[in-house]
């Protein structure tokens, strides 16, 4: 219904976690997990293209990416059968993990998975403290489970998103490839952030 160069011209303005290079990784995650679990791969890819088309007005406005993003991608691909574009759309407003929309079609459902796959494990980490140097987060602060600030603000750290959010992901997937996937990213980023809380007080 799309393709990668024709996505591409969607994502010029997205921050380094929510870039091209994102909707490359989620695609590759997507292809796997569907594939494994007989999704229907046309639905699959679209929606996984124009998941993220919203996220820098969400950035600018604060409105939910994937609801406008859901609205977008049906005025993008206007023209093409009613229904595969509607599955497409409702996989997209369906991704987003801090929110109620929980995603019904297994389409849906690997869009879900593969686009948290790339929040958690080595890439997850490195996406917390891209965003946390764009809004001018500190790297580490106290005992992070004694607050719980909001993600843009500058009390809230890469470790507080660890804890309330990241940490949750394992459990949140809904395919048994996702999750079997998500074992290994979920043991690196304990050790990454245990190791981090030991060099900062000096202990390793």
């Amino acid at each position: 219904m799309i393709g990668i160069e024709e996505a591409r011209q969607y994502y010029t303005d997205s921050d380094a976690a929510h870039d091209f290079d994102h909707v490359l990784r989620v695609l590759a995650l997507a292809e796997r997990i569907g594939q494994a679990d007989g999704a229907a791969m046309e639905i699959v890819r679209t929606a996984t293209l124009l998941h993220d088309v919203a996220r820098a007005e969400e950035e600018r406005t604060g409105a939910c990416h994937a609801r406008v993003g859901a609205e977008r991608a049906r005025q993008i691909l206007a023209g093409h059968p009613a229904d595969k574009v509607e599955a497409v759309a409702q996989a997209i407003a369906s991704h987003r993990f801090r929110d109620e929309v929980v995603p019904q079609t297994l389409e849906a459902r690997v869009l879900y998975d593969a686009d948290k796959l790339d929040a958690i494990g080595a890439i997850g980490i490195a996406r917390a403290y891209a965003l946390a140097g764009k809004r001018g987060q500190r790297l580490w602060a106290g005992t992070p489970a004694d607050s719980l600030a909001e993600s843009q603000s500058t009390d809230h750290t890469p470790v507080h998103e660890f804890i309330f959010k990241l940490s949750q992901l394992k459990e949140a997937l809904f395919t048994d490839t996702a999750r079997q996937i998500a074992k290994e990213r979920h043991r690196y980023m304990v050790e990454f952030f245990t190791r981090l809380e030991e060099e900062v007080q000096g202990n390793r």
